[in-house]
């Protein structure tokens, strides 16, 4: 990439001073992974940020979900959206379970919990609802449902890392939440991940899981994987997370001048700020309606590109049209995540993004409103 491309997003990273310091005392222990003093320590931070019960942290946040559907021992199909990364698909396909996908959505690009019921079956064990750009799925209707079943939720919050919902830690909903900190996230350990969750049992044998299986020097009790934070991505994590409400608070001052400049054209569906959601500002989808607004999502995509701005068609494609599933599923079972995938398109966020290069990538949008 050429040094002037504006990236879809960028990594937030403290300054290196702070990091050299925060890692100097690993050269002294040369202890630099197994659950190591910086690992504890990010676990207790995250474990008050994220106001949770139970935090469990993870090399990744797929393998964070994987070994957490692992964990309860699943059987059967799991309903889940395909408008949402590989890994939430994947990890379903993994553990030998049957994804079921339910539609989305056209305003928040979250399931729509009003299909999910008719998706039911007595093989049916739980749902796998996402989070999406930083939108908060239907929580009490989800609860519902899985209350009425006898369904585990599992929820992917990959884009929703510090967010609230009427108050409280969007990680302590469902039996579950399993949180991306991927070096393009709103918060990253430069790779990692980490499960909320408040069943102390399941804590165990998800704690166990993620180191081999191993319960004990002399006894390992599980088919596990390794899937251990090591302690320089720990320390990353530390560093970041003292500058995070700070780092979001950017991200809204960008939102709002995307909200500002693009608000007034006709053909262009804004993400907009949910009710009573305190959000992280993840993600700035764009919908383009290629009739009224006057030319396609792929055309805007291509004119973005020639200028060096690297936006991003996400999520296209739907994961069950994806190759590896080829003829096994039928996108046109979930028509909206099939019409919103071919015409979204994420615009560059990050905190460092300056307003004049929102300005820029806005300009050139404008430019071809109704060529």
């Amino acid at each position: 990439m050429k040094p002037n491309n504006i990236m879809v997003t960028r990594s937030s990273m403290p300054d290196m001073e702070e990091y050299v310091e925060e890692i100097r005392e690993l050269w002294e222990s040369h202890w630099l992974t197994n659950m190591g003093v910086k690992h504890r320590k990010l676990q207790e931070m995250l474990l008050e940020y994220l106001e949770a019960d139970h935090v469990e942290l993870f090399t990744n946040g797929h393998m964070a979900l994987e070994l957490t559907l692992q964990s309860m021992n699943l059987q059967g199909e799991v309903i889940t959206t395909p408008f949402t990364f590989a890994s939430t698909t994947h990890a379903i396909v993994r553990n030998g379970l049957e994804p079921v996908f339910c539609d989305i959505n056209p305003v928040d690009f979250t399931i729509d919990v009003s299909k999910i019921e008719e998706l039911v079956t007595d093989r049916t064990s739980a749902i796998v609802p996402v989070h999406i750009y930083g939108n908060i799925c239907n929580i009490e209707e989800i609860e519902r449902i899985a209350d009425k079943y006898g369904l585990k939720v599992i929820y992917d919050a990959a884009h929703a890392f510090g967010e609230k919902y009427k108050g409280k830690g969007i990680g302590t909903f469902g039996d579950a939440s399993c949180f991306s900190f991927h070096a393009t996230k709103v918060f990253n350990t430069i790779e990692g991940g980490a499960v909320c969750f408040r069943d102390k049992d399941f804590g165990r044998i998800l704690s166990g899981l993620k180191n081999f299986g191993i319960k004990g020097p002399e006894e390992v009790d599980g088919v596990g994987a390794n899937a251990k934070m090591n302690e320089f991505c720990a320390a990353m994590g530390i560093c970041n997370l003292r500058h995070i409400d700070g780092e979001i608070a950017k991200r809204g001052e960008i939102v709002g001048k995307y909200q500002e400049l693009l608000g007034d054209l006709e053909g262009i569906q804004l993400s907009m700020v949910q009710k009573d959601v305190q959000t992280n500002y993840s993600y700035f989808p764009v919908v383009i309606d290629e009739k009224l607004f006057g030319c396609s999502r792929n055309e805007v995509f291509a004119e973005l590109g020639k200028s060096g701005i690297m936006a991003r068609k996400y999520f296209y494609p739907l994961t069950n049209t994806f190759g590896c599933f080829h003829g096994k599923y039928n996108p046109d079972q979930t028509p909206n995540a099939l019409h919103i995938s071919k015409r979204v398109i994420t615009l560059p966020l990050y905190a460092d993004l300056p307003l004049e290069d929102v300005e820029r990538i806005c300009g050139i949008i404008r430019k071809n409103y109704r060529k």
